[in-house]
């Protein structure tokens, strides 16, 4: 588990690599990705199409 120390040190050199004008636009892509994966696992397995030709 990663504790509060832990966690401010990762997001001070997030902060030094990616700068201040790129971290909104980090977020917005790191939340996308999450909510996506969740919607990915909730979905039901579906069976693909055979595409002939």
């Amino acid at each position: 588990m990663i504790g509060t120390g832990e966690l401010v040190l990762i997001l001070v050199i997030i902060l030094v690599l990616f700068g201040p004008k790129k971290l909104p636009e980090l977020a917005r892509a790191v939340g996308q990705s999450v909510r996506e994966y969740k919607d990915g696992l909730s979905e039901k397995p579906k069976k693909e199409k055979k595409l002939a030709g």
